[in-house]
């Protein structure tokens, strides 16, 4: 983490970073957003991630935002990669060092509800770790045992919801359901997911949550949606589809992030 800190500082700065926002997958184009950008490789940053999936970037940016300073991960590293639930550990480490209170995540997911369509957003209220997996084994810290409650931040949730009100962007609200993938959920699975109160589903963002909680950070997540799950309708789920679908939810993530930011 050390050499990662020193890095960025050399970089872009010692000013304190006031949100980290990660994107999730076709979401990249969201780091146009910044001015005043340093763009700096992930291959250059001890400890961040190095996953090889396509449609995430591979570049940390450091910029202007409504007036705020934002670091974007332009991509994140999953736990199919590789098997370990705390890869983003180091990376969410760094920008805790650097001023990090807020962390802002974005992510491509299934739709579990017929009402929340492909191209829409739904802003995640909860999330039931199905994976069973947690970044945090291991860890020797009594902070280990994190309070959970109210996870994603509710005066976040709040303020988004009135933002996309105002900007006149659909918005649902639910709960999010993480499987490790890398394949796709059965329609079974999908029965079940359904059965314990899930509204969308998806393989990354709950490992952030539970770090970022660990860290004492403010969390707010949202998911793009781009298709509905298995068994729900006549579509052939791929990543393929993911990539192309989550283009639309991209562009509402451009409108809807800035005036968030305006609010934090």
């Amino acid at each position: 983490m050390a050499k990662a800190l020193k890095t960025i500082r050399n970089l872009a700065g010692s000013a304190p970073i006031d949100a980290a926002l990660i994107l999730g997958s076709g979401l990249s184009e969201a780091g146009d957003l910044l001015t005043d950008k340093i763009t700096i490789p992930f291959d250059d940053l001890e400890g961040f991630p190095q996953g090889g999936v396509s449609g995430h970037g591979k570049e940390l940016l450091i910029g202007q935002m409504a007036g705020k300073r934002l670091a974007i991960l332009t991509g994140r590293q999953h736990y199919y990669e590789h098997g370990d639930a705390a890869a983003m550990r180091p990376a969410l480490e760094t920008l805790s060092e650097l001023g990090t209170k807020t962390l802002l995540l974005t992510n491509s997911a299934g739709s579990l509800d017929k009402d929340v369509l492909p191209g829409e957003l739904m802003l995640i209220s909860d999330h039931i770790n199905n994976a069973g997996i947690n970044p945090l084994i291991g860890e020797q810290a009594e902070a280990r045992f994190v309070n959970m409650v109210d996870a994603y931040d509710p005066e976040l949730r709040a303020a988004t919801h009135a933002v996309a009100a105002r900007l006149e962007i659909a918005l649902k609200e639910g709960v999010y359901i993480w499987y490790s993938g890398p394949s796709f959920e059965t329609p079974a699975e999908i029965r079940m997911a359904q059965t314990l109160g899930a509204n969308a589903v998806g393989m990354s963002t709950v490992p952030e949550v539970i770090l970022g909680r660990f860290m004492g950070l403010r969390v707010w997540a949202c998911s793009s949606i781009t298709n509905m799950g298995a068994g729900m309708a006549q579509e052939n789920i791929s990543h393929t589809q993911t990539k192309d679908i989550a283009i639309y939810g991209a562009e509402k993530l451009k409108r809807l992030i800035p005036a968030l930011m305006e609010e934090i």
